[in-house]
């Protein structure tokens, strides 16, 4: 066999603070308002990724878990290969242009894509936005591509909307934009990581399963459906953007902690408005909320502060001082359960005077605990996900 090119990229997993719901163009992955969010450490949560090229392959591929994916009819994959092939066309054109006969033409030769998360996928996790911003981070590595990342996440949006926002770390705002053919729909880094590194975030597993209503075929059903959704994309998330934006330049984590919350109760509250409901959370996410209040409660001011995705996973923000406070009582419960190693320190403690059935009722429904912080955008590996002959090694 020929030489294969090969290149390995690591991508991390975001969740949003203000969350998008709704796209304008649906082929395009274009949203109906601008979001916000937070990168996660890649040491708890993360898509590794190796493309690699060579003269004899004969078609695209692409595995995910060690598992086949169909690419020909994907519009969303088809997509980023047409876009990222384009690119590296031009890069050889260039380069030949200025004398350089020996540029390999990389654009010309097929792919082979092998992916692998660390965490489960389709749960509400963010596995797509990690997956597709590995996957056009690698492909550009293999490509040489000079594009920035701001570049790059209006390619990754067209796979995964939310996947423009894996392309940086610390907190991300996903621009939405105003021009039809979505040039202006991009991310771009608020702050990094460095500027709030005692962050840190606790996620209650709820479910591992695939979700029944995808986020897709969810948004087109609020868009179409819920009265409520004008009003939000109008009026409240364009102020809630300044204002979440201006929180965390200021590192006001009380205005963080109410902005997330109400955006997040506001997100669901929209999908139960669809017609018919659209039900993402489920009783034990109910219980983590009433758990998240009761811990602000006994702090006697906002410590904690829970968002939910397209799901019934329960992640919670937290300052690094308050560590004890806000995990305290989740140990009580949720001790057993992985996750824990990192954080052995941390005492099982319930304070006086706290509602405990919703403790109970959490215990009842979280399967994993992951602990994290906020991390860095796509990191260059030295991982090798595919053999010699263009396989995947495992």
């Amino acid at each position: 066999m020929s030489s294969i090119y090969s290149a390995t990229v690591t991508a991390p997993v975001n969740i949003a603070t203000l969350k998008y719901w709704g796209k304008r163009d649906t082929v395009l992955n274009l949203p109906t308002n601008s979001s916000i969010s937070v990168t996660l450490s890649q040491d708890d949560l993360c898509t590794t990724t190796t493309a690699s090229a060579g003269p004899d392959f004969t078609k695209d591929h692409l595995w995910l878990n060690g598992v086949d994916q169909e690419i020909e009819g994907s519009k969303r994959l088809e997509a980023c290969f047409r876009e990222l092939r384009k690119l590296r066309r031009a890069l050889e054109d260039e380069k030949r242009a200025q004398g350089d006969e020996t540029v390999v033409p990389l654009s010309a030769f097929k792919l082979h894509i092998v992916s692998e998360n660390n965490f489960p996928t389709a749960a509400g996790l963010a596995s797509s936005a990690a997956g597709f911003a590995a996957f056009v981070s690698a492909i550009a590595k293999l490509f040489e591509l000079p594009q920035s990342a701001t570049d790059l996440s209006i390619l990754a949006r067209q796979g995964s909307g939310s996947a423009c926002r894996s392309l940086f770390g610390g907190f991300v705002a996903w621009n939405m934009g105003s021009e039809a053919d979505g040039s202006d729909s991009s991310a771009e880094c608020i702050a990094p990581r460095e500027h709030w590194p005692e962050i840190r975030a606790a996620i209650l597993v709820a479910s591992a399963d695939k979700k029944d209503t995808s986020s897709t075929n969810g948004m087109q059903i609020t868009v179409k459906e819920s009265s409520l959704f004008k009003e939000r994309v109008d009026n409240v998330v364009p102020k809630r953007f300044e204002e979440m934006k201006k929180a965390i330049l200021a590192k006001d984590f009380e205005s963080f902690a109410e902005l997330t919350m109400r955006d997040s109760n506001q997100f669901h509250a929209v999908c139960l408005d669809s017609y018919p409901p659209i039900f993402y959370m489920n009783d034990t996410s109910h219980a983590a909320v009433r758990v998240v209040e009761e811990i602000n409660k006994q702090a006697g001011h906002l410590i904690a502060a829970y968002t939910f995705d397209a799901g019934p996973n329960c992640v919670i923000y937290y300052l690094e001082e308050n560590e004890q406070q806000v995990l305290g009582p989740l140990k009580s419960v949720l001790g057993k359960l992985t996750g824990w190693n990192k954080k052995e320190k941390i005492s099982p403690f319930v304070p006086t005077g706290f509602e405990t059935r919703f403790l109970e009722k959490l215990s009842q429904g979280i399967e994993r605990v992951i602990l994290t912080s906020i991390g860095e955008g796509p990191q260059d590996s030295s991982a090798q996900l595919i053999d010699n002959n263009g396989e995947p090694l495992r």
